[in-house]
């Protein structure tokens, strides 16, 4: 696992991503229920080994530290999730179902980071690729850090200005 600002010379196809992501995010922003989403973390760039190996159930968010929506993008060219597993397993609350996400290649997804959604992977049997983005509610940003008073666990970076001159800041 590396982290990466998006700004870094030597990463260019992640910085257009990471501004990719952000102009979706900036497009929405203020359509998402309540949240405001001013920033969000640096993206994570996950290499997860084969050898069935998986991530338990889990939350993003379960404490109120602020991220309220979980981006991944996956980076698997011809994933076959009958051979390869790895399935993104989504369990929405309150719901007896589940949604199984495959981390196909050129697939991006959003989420809720709170408690609405538990997810786990499954067992992978092949190398596994996914960058992740999480993206802040700025008054449960801001409660989190006045609650903790500990500082950033992770560094906030703005979100990226557009691409496009012509397209205005929300």
């Amino acid at each position: 696992i590396t982290w990466v600002e998006g700004r870094e010379a030597e990463c260019p196809k992640i910085g257009f991503l990471m501004n990719s992501m952000d102009e979706l995010v900036r497009h929405c922003n203020g359509k998402l229920g309540n949240y405001k989403i001013n920033g969000r973390t640096k993206a994570m760039v996950a290499c997860y080994p084969g050898n069935g190996t998986g991530y338990v159930r889990h939350v993003d968010n379960p404490n109120g530290d602020g991220r309220c929506v979980t981006c991944i993008y996956y980076l698997n060219k011809d994933w076959d999730s009958k051979v390869h597993g790895g399935l993104l397993r989504i369990f929405p609350e309150g719901k007896a179902q589940f949604a199984d996400i495959e981390p196909k290649f050129d697939r991006l997804l959003f989420f809720w980071s709170d408690r609405r959604n538990p997810h786990e992977v499954q067992p992978a049997f092949v190398t596994r690729y996914a960058i992740t983005v999480w993206y802040f509610d700025a008054d449960e940003r801001a409660r989190a850090k006045e609650k903790y008073l500990t500082g950033e666990k992770g560094v906030k970076v703005e979100l990226n200005k557009p691409s496009d001159p012509n397209v205005k800041e929300v």
